[in-house]
């Protein structure tokens, strides 16, 4: 998550160090003179090549002769690619001496000031926050400025008018009894809301909640005599915009059975027409930038509704275009489980935005209150109180997916108490294990390859339903893509174990039983990013012998091929990034070494909350503690920004 100014594990985030290949390592800048501090960080694999030529850059730019402003311009980049938005540089230091005494680091309690004082700062290459000590970039300053401004100056236009007799009865139909109160009262939050954010776990029925804001919005516009709602349905990803949509769509469903009146049937008819799309295709993407869409305050989004889920993996870049291209009226609905992961580019938004905003949880006040957000969230004099608070924040608490242990669990890292993590997974229950052996192979050769058989068999009577119920009936989860416990490795492994056990080579690329991972989108096809499938025995009219590829797509399963598809994956094990928004019924989660980067609470929580039925988890209590105990940790101002 973004750390508050001045933390020291701010720094900490940013002395991940790359290992040099050989003396022409990509990652080496090879023209920075030798002797200067940023060949002694780029040496010690602090800096890439990157981060030094972009620093020299700016530097060179403005006439900056300072080494030490151009150090931190090197290092403000490096934070960027890092995650985090801006860097800490007195945490840094102070972090970096300890860590790393051989290198030149500038004088913790100076450097700050140095920078703030310099040419590069004068000409914007980078922004010092007087408040805070962070030094950014100015891109992404500009941004984190923009995304406050522009949420503040939404909340200002007061909250949208509501039919109070329309609502109550839409809310008492759409979630009725006492089983629906947490989602019946985060509806609310939301439709009385110009931003509203739901956040929850996975199980919590933030799907459930979405579809009936839309419904109660649609019937809002309807009882106004307004044309109903255009609804924007976006997520960072195809896959996860059409996973969204095919779940809103059943709980739709639902919503249609509960509704006797032929009008409201209508309403929620109308909603089924939503096109899912990735947040690029809604902004408009347009060739040759990755920053800069169609829609922009020049040329406003149509839609009245927008909703985006899966909303942690949106970037601080993503947000700020989002919000520019919204028209001043329009709802904006974000949905995400802000303690899974994050964006892989720079920002942590939803984090910082559940963080900046308190909730009020007082029993006994009235449903219109329950949940109200803060409006003296400021800080400041009575003008700072009397602003309205930027957004509305639903959380939903309460799991109706994993079973009682998988639960305490997920909670358990949710928090972050180790002991009662440990305890979890020394319970002995049938629903999670614990092996704690050095050497997984012993223990993971009879799942995976029980597995990989299992697919195979089914794969080879050309049967989809049984070949993808094997499929999906176990899912191996690594942090990390190469090393000891990476997925390239798992992926050989298992099919070397394979070889062994049917006397078969798997060393053709689309070999019968091959379990695939579709890695891009592909709208010709409507295979997306995420999909899954395996290779299976298939037959011509004339009877002949083929491979097809069955795709298990969100809407639907699929043959293709294999010829037609493009990128694609061995999926024996897969990242726990790419399973971010998947479900399996057993998952097994293979935690990083201790000096891995990504042995994080973040990475185990979203891991384990895959499983549907069982988790295995393999790793030492060290490595179970350690993962506890780190944060995702980016450097951002949002949050005070906006609390």
């Amino acid at each position: 998550m973004s750390a508050p100014p001045g933390d020291t594990a701010a720094g900490a985030a940013v002395l991940d160090l790359f290992e040099r290949v050989d003396e022409h390592d990509r990652r080496l800048a090879l023209t920075t003179a030798t002797g200067t501090a940023l060949a002694a960080f780029n040496e010690a694999g602090l800096l890439t090549a990157a981060d030094v030529h972009v620093a020299t850059g700016l530097g060179r730019a403005a006439g900056e002769k300072d080494a030490d402003v151009v150090l931190a311009a090197a290092v403000a980049t490096r934070a960027v690619r890092s995650g985090s938005v801006a860097v800490d540089l007195a945490a840094l230091a102070t972090h970096g001496a300890q860590a790393l005494p051989e290198l030149p680091w500038p004088d913790p309690a100076g450097w700050t000031g140095v920078v703030a004082g310099s040419r590069l700062a004068a000409a914007g290459g980078l922004v010092v926050e007087d408040a805070s000590g962070l030094v950014y970039l100015q891109r992404y300053h500009h941004q984190e400025v923009q995304v406050a401004a522009d949420l503040r100056a939404r909340a200002a236009l007061g909250p949208p008018e509501v039919d109070e007799e329309v609502l109550s009865a839409g809310l008492t139909r759409i979630f009725p009894g006492e089983g629906y109160a947490e989602q019946r009262a985060a509806a609310e939050v939301v439709v009385r809301s110009r931003t509203g954010v739901i956040t929850g776990g996975p199980g919590t029925g933030k799907t459930t909640t979405v579809a009936g804001v839309l419904t109660l919005l649609a019937e809002q516009a309807a009882a106004a005599g307004q044309r109903p709602p255009r609804v924007g349905l976006a997520a960072p990803t195809g896959k996860a915009a059409a996973r969204v949509k095919a779940a809103v769509d059943r709980a739709l469903d639902e919503i249609e059975a509960r509704t006797e009146a032929s009008s409201g049937r209508a309403v929620v008819d109308r909603l089924r027409e939503v096109e899912p799309r990735t947040l690029h295709r809604l902004l408009g993407w347009r060739p040759g930038s990755r920053s800069r869409f169609r829609h922009h305050r020049g040329n406003r989004l149509p839609h009245d509704v927008v909703l985006v889920d899966e909303a942690s993996m949106v970037s601080l870049t993503q947000m700020a275009r989002l919000l520019e291209a919204l028209r001043p009226a329009a709802r904006l609905i974000l949905v995400g489980d802000a303690d899974q992961l994050v964006s892989v580019e720079a920002g942590a938004v939803l984090a910082d935005l559940v963080a900046a905003v308190p909730e009020h949880d007082a029993p006994g006040r009235d449903m219109a209150d329950h949940d109200a957000p803060d409006t003296s969230a400021g800080q400041g004099g009575p003008d700072e109180a009397a602003r309205p608070a930027p957004l509305a924040l639903a959380r939903l608490r309460t799991v109706h997916r994993f079973g009682e242990t998988i639960g305490a669990l997920a909670h358990a890292l949710r928090v972050g108490d180790a002991d009662a993590v440990v305890d979890a997974l020394s319970a002995g229950s049938e629903e999670v294990r614990w092996e704690r052996g050095p050497e997984p192979e012993a223990y993971l050769r009879q799942v995976l390859t029980g597995q990989a058989l299992d697919i195979l068999r089914a794969a080879r009577t050309g049967d989809d339903d049984a070949t993808l119920a094997a499929l999906h009936r176990h899912r191996l989860l690594c942090a990390h893509r190469e090393g000891h416990r990476g997925v390239r490795r798992w992926n050989h492994l298992v099919e070397t174990w394979m070889a062994e056990e049917t006397g078969l080579s798997f060393y053709e690329p689309m070999y019968l039983g091959r379990p695939l991972l579709v890695t891009a989108n592909d709208y010709a096809t409507g295979v997306l990013n995420g999909d899954t499938g395996v290779v299976v025995a298939s037959q011509t009219p004339a009877g002949a012998p083929v491979r097809m590829a069955v795709i298990d797509g969100t809407g639907g399963r699929t043959r293709y091929a294999p010829s037609r598809l493009g990128d694609v994956e061995t999926m024996h094990a897969m990242t726990i990034h790419k399973a971010q928004g998947s479900q399996a019924q057993e998952v097994t989660v293979l935690l990083p070494e201790l000096d891995s980067p990504l042995l994080t609470r973040e990475l185990f929580y979203t891991a384990v909350t895959r499983a549907e039925r069982q988790v295995r988890v393999l790793g030492s209590e060290e490595e179970v503690r350690a993962a506890v105990e780190r944060r995702v940790v980016r450097a951002s101002g949002l949050r005070q920004r906006l609390s």
